[in-house]
């Protein structure tokens, strides 16, 4: 810093470069999030764990991460990300149990002797309240991981098309999936 220039002037830069620093801090750590997950996805995946393919993965998921930039978390999230990331695992299990309630209905409709009568494919369409692109994405994900219900479409204004294979896998639609993706969100 000049000692020519106004003390004003000298605390408005300081305070800037504090600025600086804690997003510098804020995108590092996000930068380490993303490369943690990544590591470990790749450890988990390629059951290899000697010197070569650890190197290997530190390497690669170090560059997928610097190149992904902003893609798995967005800059204006970066505030609560962790939070956001601890109330997503929270709803994973809850998701699980709603996939395997909805294999066992499928698994029904599928040796009922009246499974003719009973499958009634259909399109539902509805408005969701969610708002943000990532909670959108996510709750069509949801949808379609569940079996018997896969989104055919979501506009930008949160209109979902999503095709039942009966009317029981159609109304639970929004339902309480939509509440916990809004909760995640914060939405």
């Amino acid at each position: 810093m000049d000692a020519d220039q106004p003390l004003s002037k000298r605390r408005s830069l300081s305070a800037q470069d504090k600025f600086t620093g804690q997003r510098f801090a804020r995108q590092a750590m996000v930068h380490a999030i993303r490369f943690s997950i990544l590591f470990t996805l790749w450890i988990v995946l390629s059951g290899r764990f000697d010197g070569f393919h650890l190197t290997l993965g530190i390497v690669s998921c170090a560059l997928v991460s610097h190149i992904s930039g902003n893609l798995l978390f967005a800059p204006d999230r970066s505030d609560g990300i962790l939070r956001l990331w601890v109330r997503f695992v929270g709803y994973v299990p809850w998701l699980i149990v709603q996939i395997i309630i909805a294999n066992l209905h499928v698994l029904y409709l599928t040796f009922h002797p009246r499974m003719r009568e009973l499958i009634d494919p259909r399109i539902i369409e509805f408005d969701s309240r969610i708002k943000s692109d990532w909670a959108r994405t996510t709750f069509a994900n949801s949808i379609t991981l569940t079996p018997g219900t896969i989104t055919v479409k979501v506009d930008a204004l949160g209109r979902f098309s999503v095709h039942c294979i009966d009317e029981k896998s159609s109304g639970s639609l929004p339902g309480d999936m939509e509440k916990k993706i809004a909760r995640i969100f914060d939405e």
